[in-house]
């Protein structure tokens, strides 16, 4: 198998957090992925999550060849179960729809535009659901066959793989674990949260999966509320240090990543609290506070532009690695 899992194990046995930028398991759009990782990794990010489809790899890897650092930097496939709301997308009823606009001003990704969800760019976050006055907005599960995808990544080179485990069926939660564990031996991250499981449900899952795997091998990403944290304050990031101290006092075996409303008070609040963690996964504010720079179709050649967008990632990455 193709993978850095010895550098990326060392990484996380440095007990240096690290910061991880979440392009969004759902986000199929190459051009962004490709800016992102360019961007964030040159801002010293070292993982990044991203869609588990060969086309997003190769943008990611585009990316971090433009950013000349690619021996320690990470990359981590994401992939879910159906009905979790990573592996989500909307999509609107024609028939229904009062062509309100509201879906377009509430999607965080941008997502939406003239009632028309383009699929590549939809996140799942479910915002467009919510607001929709004539219930004309669904959302559907993208299933994959693992055994089909996920060989394919391995021989790309990927880093590691993380599940999206939250809903509440159990067989086939470990059937795709299995799948994952059989088709890759690196280090495997399982992303967790209390939407539908209570603190001993979580925990006792987490122990379920990580059993039969030596300790230390597996990140758990306490996923406090998946993509909420377009919001920079320090409720907004409140569950995802909760969560995160929930697992540490379980004393599991596990490197214990932040996420889920995670922002630039992420790292302020768990010292606050005195919460540990190894590191910090942030995607919503991540995104949002570069986008109006990612959408230029002069990012890489404005070096102007580039290095606005630059010194504003830095800021929110060192808000974790010099915290």
């Amino acid at each position: 198998m193709i993978n850095k899992k010895d550098g990326l194990k060392k990484l996380l046995d440095r007990r240096k957090p690290i910061f991880k930028l979440v392009c969004g398991a759902g986000n199929e759009c190459a051009e962004e992925v490709e800016k992102l990782v360019a961007l964030y990794s040159m801002a010293g990010c070292q993982m990044f999550d991203i869609s588990a489809k060969e086309e997003i790899l190769e943008a990611a890897k585009k990316g971090l060849k433009y950013s000349g650092t690619m021996s320690d930097r990470y990359i981590c496939v994401s992939v879910g179960i159906k009905g979790d709301p990573h592996i989500l997308k909307a999509i609107i009823d024609e028939k229904k729809c009062q062509q309100c606009g509201q879906c377009d001003y509430v999607c965080i990704n941008e997502a939406v535009k003239n009632h028309t969800v383009q699929t590549e760019r939809c996140l799942g976050c479910g915002k467009c659901v919510r607001v929709c006055p004539a219930n004309a907005i669904e959302m559907y599960s993208v299933d994959k066959d693992l055994n089909l995808v996920l060989p394919k990544l391995v021989k790309g080179g990927i880093d590691c793989i993380e599940f999206h485990a939250t809903v509440e069926d159990d067989t086939e939660i470990f059937e795709k674990w299995e799948s994952i564990k059989k088709n890759f031996d690196g280090v495997l991250s399982i992303c967790i949260d209390r939407m539908c499981l209570g603190n001993k449900q979580v925990l006792e899952r987490i122990k379920k999966l990580t059993k039969e795997r030596e300790d230390f091998t597996t990140i758990i990403q306490a996923d406090g509320i998946p993509m909420s944290g377009s919001d920079d304050s320090f409720k907004t990031t409140l569950q995802a240090v909760a969560l995160g101290e929930i697992v540490n006092d379980a004393k599991l075996g596990v490197y214990v990543f932040l996420s889920g409303g995670t922002n630039s008070k992420t790292t302020e609040l768990a010292k606050l609290c005195g919460v540990k963690y190894d590191g910090v996964s942030v995607g919503s504010y991540a995104r949002k506070i570069v986008r109006e720079y990612i959408k230029r179709d002069d990012f890489f050649d404005n070096k102007i532009v580039f290095e606005e967008a630059l010194g504003k990632a830095k800021m929110l990455v060192e808000s974790v690695t010099k915290s």
